[in-house]
C-alpha cells in the first residue's frame, strides 16, 4: 500500500467523521485538549481582550549566522575564518549594528551571552531599527529537540536527538509540531486553538488562518484551519458562473442539510456549507472597517502580511478575540546562491516585518499582536565553497509591542569551525533552546494557563524553564 495514499485516506476518514459529528473530534488524538475545551465552553468563558500570534515560516532553512553577525574584532575573526567565501564585510555589519539592552530587574534577556557586538545582515535596516527601538528581540540558537543535549551526548547516542536531522520536510514538520517524538502530531498552533477556541465569541470562523496553503502548524484535532489567499477569500467558482442558475440550484439541493443518506455524504455537504458560509462572512467583514493606510512592500510576503493585517483590522466585525495566523516566506535553501539570494529574501522579510508592525501601530494594537519567525533549521557554520548546507540550531526574531525587545535571549553559540563544543560534527550547531520553550513562551502570553503547558508540550518538563522571558 502506498504510504502517502494511506495517510491521506486515514486523515480524510478522521476529518469526515469529525465533521459528521458536528466538529467534535472522534479520535483519542484530542485527549485532554478536548476535555479542557469542553470545560471552557461549559464555564462560558470568553476572552475579554484581543491577541494574535503570527508565524512567519522561512521555508528552506535560513542561514541565521549570516543574518545575525558579530562585528567586534574577536567574534568577527572567528566568523570570517569559518566561512571565508561567505563572510559579510565587517563594516557592513557594524553599519547595521544592534544596540542591545542590558539585563535588568532580574529578568532573562540582555546583551549577547558571548560578550560580542552584533549587527544584522545589511539588507535588514528596518528590522535593525525595530530591534534598537525595543520592538523586536532575538532568540538564540533555537531548534528541534527531545530535550537538552550536549555534543558528547549526541555523538555517543544520536538517538537522543530528533530523527531525520537535516531533512527539510521532517525538520519543517517537527518545527511546526514541536513533537519530534510523534510523527502524527498536530501543529502547536492548532493545539493552542484546540485548547482556547471556545473563548472566541464567533465559533464559526476557525481561530487558525493560513495565508500559505494547508499548514501543519495550524492543524488541530478539534479545529480545522481556514486557508485563504493573499488577495482575499477563495470562493467556489462554480457558484459564480454567469447564467448557471440550474447548476447552482442542483448544487444547493445536493448540499442541503439532512438530504444525504450516508454519513460521509453528510460530512462532505456540511464541510461545503461551512466553507461557503465562512468565506461569505469573511468577505463581508473585510469591507466593514476603514482600509489601512500602511503601505506594504510588493511581493508574496508583503501581500500575505497585508491580508493578515486586514483580517486583524476586521476583528470586531468578525467577533474574534484570539487568532493564530500562518505566513510562508520561501527561498532559503540557497546553497551556492546564498550571497545574492539571501540579500533579496532577507530584505523582503525586513521590509515586511516593518510594514506589518506599522499596521498594528496604526490599529492601536501593537501590544496585542506578536509576530515570530520559524524555519526548517539553521545552516552550517562551515561552507561548501560559496554556500552553506543543512544545519540544526538557528536564531529567530520575535516582534511586537508586548515583546521585551532590544535584547538577546538564550545562549549564542561558537562559530568556530574546529574544536567547537557546539558543533554536532559537520558544522551543524546543536540547539540550546528547544522549540517547545519558544512555543510555550508564546502560548503563555496568548492565554494558555501554566498548568496546561504540559498538555500542549508533553516534553516541556525536560527543560529548566518553560518561559524564556521575551514576552512582557
Amino acid at each position: 500500500m502506498n504510504t502517502f495514499t494511506s495517510f491521506n485516506r486515514r486523515e480524510f476518514l478522521r476529518r469526515s467523521i469529525c465533521g459528521a459529528l458536528g466538529g467534535v473530534a472522534a479520535t483519542s488524538a484530542l485527549g485532554q485538549l478536548g476535555l479542557v475545551a469542553a470545560a471552557t465552553r461549559a464555564k462560558g468563558m470568553v476572552f475579554g481582550d484581543y491577541k494574535a500570534l503570527v508565524c512567519i515560516f522561512l521555508f528552506g532553512g535560513n542561514d541565521s549566522f549570516n543574518t545575525v553577525v558579530p562585528y567586534s574584532a574577536a567574534g568577527y575573526n572567528v566568523y570570517a575564518g569559518s566561512r571565508p567565501a561567505m563572510a559579510l564585510s565587517q563594516s557592513s555589519i557594524q553599519a547595521n549594528n544592534l544596540i542591545a539592552q542590558a539585563a535588568s530587574g532580574g529578568l532573562p534577556g540582555g546583551l549577547p551571552s558571548d560578550g560580542a557586538s552584533y549587527g544584522l545582515h545589511p539588507a535588514m535596516p528596518e528590522l535593525r531599527t525595530l530591534f534598537n527601538d525595543q520592538h523586536a528581540a532575538i532568540v538564540a540558537n533555537v531548534g528541534t529537540l527531545l530535550g537538552p543535549i550536549t555534543q558528547a551526548q549526541y555523538q555517543s547516542n544520536p538517538a537522543l536527538a530528533p530523527p531525520q536531522l537535516f531533512s527539510h520536510d521532517d525538520q519543517a514538520n517537527f518545527w511546526q509540531t514541536s513533537r519530534p517524538d510523534d510523527a502524527n502530531a498536530d501543529g502547536w498552533g492548532g493545539r493552542i486553538a484546540d485548547l482556547l477556541h471556545t473563548g472566541n465569541p464567533n465559533t464559526q470562523l476557525p481561530m487558525t488562518i493560513s495565508l500559505s496553503g494547508q499548514a501543519l502548524f495550524q492543524r488541530g484535532a478539534a479545529v480545522d484551519q481556514y486557508v485563504m489567499g493573499s488577495n482575499g477569500v477563495e470562493e467556489i467558482a462554480y457558484l459564480n458562473v454567469y447564467q448557471n442558475e440550474p447548476g447552482i440550484d442542483a448544487f444547493n439541493a445536493l448540499h442541503a442539510q439532512g438530504v444525504q443518506a450516508h454519513r460521509f455524504e453528510r460530512a462532505y455537504a456540511d464541510a461545503n456549507r461551512r466553507a461557503i458560509a465562512t468565506y461569505q462572512m469573511i468577505d463581508a467583514a473585510l469591507g466593514v472597517p476603514d482600509p489601512l493606510v500602511t503601505v506594504f512592500p510588493n511581493g508574496s510576503l508583503g501581500a500575505q502580511l497585508r491580508q493578515v493585517a486586514n483580517l486583524i483590522n476586521a476583528r470586531d466585525a468578525l467577533d474574534m478575540r484570539r487568532q493564530v495566523f500562518f505566513v510562508g516566506h520561501g527561498g532559503f535553501d540557497t546553497h551556492d546562491l546564498q550571497l545574492t539570494e539571501q540579500d533579496r529574501i532577507l530584505g523582503a522579510l525586513s521590509e515586511g516585518l516593518a510594514a506589518f508592525h506599522a499596521a498594528t501601530v496604526e490599529m492601536g494594537i501593537a501590544d496585542q499582536v506578536t509576530t515570530f519567525t520559524a524555519s526548517d533549521f539553521g545552516r552550517t557554520v562551515s561552507t561548501n565553497g560559496d554556500g552553506t548546507d543543512h544545519g540544526w540550531g538557528g536564531h529567530h526574531f520575535v516582534l511586537g509591542g508586548a515583546v521585551r525587545g532590544g535584547r538577546f535571549y538564550g545562549t549564542m553559540p561558537s562559530l568556530a569551525q574546529g574544536g567547537n563544543p557546539d558543533d554536532a560534527g559537520y558544522g551543524q550547531i546543536i540547539p540550546t533552546t528547544g522549540v517547545d520553550q519558544y512555543a510555550a513562551t508564546l502560548a503563555t502570553w496568548f492565554g494558555v494557563a501554566p498548568g496546561d503547558l504540559g498538555t500542549l508540550f508533553p516534553r516541556i518538563g525536560e527543560y529548566a524553564t518553560s518561559d524564556l522571558g521575551f514576552m512582557a
